[in-house]
């Protein structure tokens, strides 16, 4: 797995690299498994390795891939969120083998997942064999000779817990002075990213205070196997102070206990199940006088800790690589035996109708290219930014949604760079708001200096679409905050608002903001308020001839439909859900030609109840909005006539279209402005480019996740 586009310098051995945000990479492996005809496939799946919402990335491979798959789950959730739930779910399903390493998995897959114990099998965490020797060899040969050596090691974070070690330490050194701990391991490489060094610095301050600068060795290294054994070898005692319960796999703690070590832990799943029956010692979560009076127990009883290590070793044998390796290949031999009673699709069932197709590459060259420090640029003429029109609000608020979407997903960008596009747009977005009104504007200038006092109702909400996003999705705290404090902002003038439009993309920014703030029952309440208007507007204008809510169909109508769809799922609303599927299964009926392509309502004129439509010019933004209600239909009934409907409409950027020429430009990354009669518009705006990759985001993600949705009420 390659989680940078350079990769990396792996030896000689590796055949096949996938790239973590790619998703074609995955079908591509799928392709290269089959046709070498790899007799199974061994996954190790653990949530944050592949690509996707919640890794779903990894589904496009399980699906296409003819061998037998076992799957080893190092993480196994009590409490999924529905993206990681369908990915558990799914990934499940597609494996013939299903392999933990603790009885507690077990548990939970049966209880949880309704895994058939007969799929399952309970393999250890693999460990090397070490012999059980005396820690004076190497001691000596770590220049800790004549010292009682407490360890802990592994990636360091706060999870971890250490600094109820270091709180523990006066009291243990005061009753044994000789004693030193050791903390092994790089800090977690995301946590650098983020944060630097700060976890370690304050836990060296924290030394420092408690007086026990001079017990405490921070070796701040990845280490390799034979350095590990040679630090575990002059462990006396190995703390694992971790504070989340649900951990149910932990490697450090296998390889330390089956090494013989006696062992001081907090409850957590694993422990508890190794550390049964006196192989070891667990004391409660964020206590440092339990961790003192445990470590000082073994200490003060050499005899108690002696007998300790040899049922820990005893045990461990079971635990070494021969014996886990045995176990592997019996669950291998089981998936073959399974799967030649129940063979998977062969070549030639790969048929168009059952195989999805390939995407176009996500380019982000045009995007970049159209942005500033200030941000993006609302026109280009031909592919190149027009300064002259300056910017919007609309624009950095797609942009936005778009780099949210992205960074959840994968793609487009490394981290750091998405990230500083991110922060661009959203600066943008924070200077619109003008805080005495409480209203966002929407024209600026090249030169910075606003053009109005307040934007259209349409731009404010497609602000607080944009801020909910962010308050909902995003993974940078700064950004979640400000967007959140701006959302709160903003919301308040929507109730006086008019615009149909405006309520649908409000409504569609509460339904990304309750994601992460689902306590917050103004916001709710402006969710039923919002849905109320547009049932309304429904019951005044709706026929059997004419299921709409407005005499006129004009732009961005899916909106509409999209945001009642969302609505109906979660408030619940039954009857928001209905109308929502009616007035957009009418609106796909009416956007559909006998030739059966995607043919959006024309701006130019749009369509009148009892009067004529408009076919051209038929604009980017229609075809986006489709693909977005279409794909949350099929969420919200599993019919897959909506997702043959957002394939339709995405195929219009494609060339699949009245003219049969694509607006997409897979040389620059932009999309053409529209459709007329007789050409294409050549200008590749930010709104028509935007609209594109949006697109591309939610049909690369939609083949295996269904929305997120908040949290449900207490």
């Amino acid at each position: 797995m390659n989680d940078r586009p350079e990769g990396y310098k792996y030896p000689s051995r590796v055949r096949f690299e996938l790239l973590e945000k790619d998703l074609n990479s995955y079908r591509r492996a799928a392709d290269f498994l089959n046709f070498n005809n790899a007799e199974v496939l061994c996954v190790q799946h653990e949530f944050g390795i592949y690509g996707g919402a919640a890794g779903s990335h990894l589904l496009a491979l399980l699906k296409e891939v003819r061998m037998p798959v076992v799957t080893t789950l190092h993480t196994v959730l009590r409490d999924p969120n529905p993206a990681q739930r369908k990915v558990m779910d799914e990934l499940v399903r597609r494996s013939d083998r299903v392999v933990v390493m603790a009885q507690k998995g077990a548990e939970m897959l049966r209880d949880i997942y309704a895994v058939p114990e007969a799929k399952l099998d309970l393999i250890p965490h693999g460990i090397p064999d070490m012999p059980l020797e005396d820690t004076v060899i190497s001691k000596a040969r770590l220049g800790v000779e004549g010292r009682m050596v407490l360890l802990t090691f592994g990636l360091l974070g706060p999870g971890k817990g250490i600094e109820y070690v270091i709180e523990a330490l006066p009291e243990i050194v005061r009753r044994h002075p000789s004693l030193v701990y050791l903390v092994l391991g790089a800090t977690h490489p995301h946590l650098v990213a983020r944060e630097g060094e700060s976890y370690r610095l304050s836990l060296e301050r924290l030394a420092e205070d408690r007086g026990v600068k001079d017990h405490v060795i921070f070796y701040n290294r990845f280490v390799s196997l034979e350095d590990l054994k040679e630090f575990i070898g002059a462990t006396d005692i190995y703390v694992t102070p971790y504070l989340n319960e649900t951990q149910i796999t932990s490697g450090t703690l296998a390889y330390v206990f089956g090494a013989g070590k006696a062992v001081v832990s907090t409850p957590y799943w694993h422990a508890q199940e190794l550390l049964a029956e006196g192989r070891g010692t667990l004391v409660p979560f964020r206590d440092p006088q339990a961790i003192a009076e445990a470590v000082c127990h073994y200490l003060d009883d050499p005899a108690l800790m002696e007998r300790t290590r040899q049922g820990a070793w005893k045990l461990g044998r079971e635990m070494i690589w021969p014996a886990v390796a045995q176990r592997y290949i019996e669950s291998f031999q089981h998936a073959r035996a399974d799967r030649r009673a129940m063979p998977r699709a062969a070549f030639a069932g790969w048929t168009l109708a059952s195989r999805p197709y390939d995407l176009p590459p996500l380019r982000l060259d045009h995007i970049v290219r159209m942005s500033d420090g200030t941000g993006i640029f609302q026109h280009a003429i031909f592919n190149v930014p027009n300064f002259h029109e300056g910017y919007c609000t609309d624009d950095n608020a797609r942009a936005y949604i778009l780099c949210n979407l992205l960074d959840e997903t994968g793609g487009g960008l490394p981290g750091e760079n998405l990230n500083a596009q991110a922060t661009g747009y959203l600066g943008f977005l924070a200077a619109a708001l003008d805080y005495n009104s409480g209203r966002f504007r929407n024209f600026m200038s090249h030169g910075r200096q606003w053009l109005e006092d307040a934007g259209s109702e349409d731009s404010h909400a497609r602000a607080l679409w944009a801020v909910g996003t962010g308050a909902g999705r995003s993974r940078n705290e700064g950004h979640r905050r400000l967007s959140a404090q701006l959302f709160e902002r903003g919301l308040t003038e929507v109730v006086l608002f008019t615009s149909p439009r405006a309520w649908a993309f409000t409504l569609l920014g509460i339904h990304e903001y309750l994601r992460h703030y689902p306590e917050q029952e103004k916001v709710h309440a402006m969710r039923i308020t919002l849905t109320e208007k547009l049932l309304a507007l429904w019951h005044g204008c709706a026929t059997e001839d004419w299921p709409w809510f407005e005499p006129s169909a004009t732009y961005d109508n899916a909106r509409i439909c999209q945001a009642l769809l969302l609505s109906g799922q979660w408030m619940p609303h039954q009857e928001a859900l209905e109308i929502g599927l009616n007035s957009l299964r009418w609106l796909a009926s009416i956007q559909r030609t006998q030739a059966g392509h995607f043919r959006p309502i024309g701006s130019n004129g749009f369509y009148q109840r009892d009067g004529g439509r408009a076919d051209f010019d038929q604009q980017p933004v229609e075809a986006q909005a489709m693909v977005s209600a279409c794909l949350e239909a099929f969420r919200a009934t599993q019919d897959s006539f909506w997702t043959r409907e957002a394939r339709r409409a995405f195929e219009w950027f494609l060339g699949r279209n009245d003219l049969g020429l694509p607006l997409y430009d897979s040389r620059t990354g932009g999309c053409s402005d529209g459709l007329h009669a007789d050409r294409v518009n050549e200008n590749q705006g930010a709104e028509s480019s935007l609209a594109f990759q949006l697109s591309l985001a939610e049909m690369n993600c939609a083949e295996h996740l269904p929305a997120t949705p908040p949290p449900p009420r207490s």
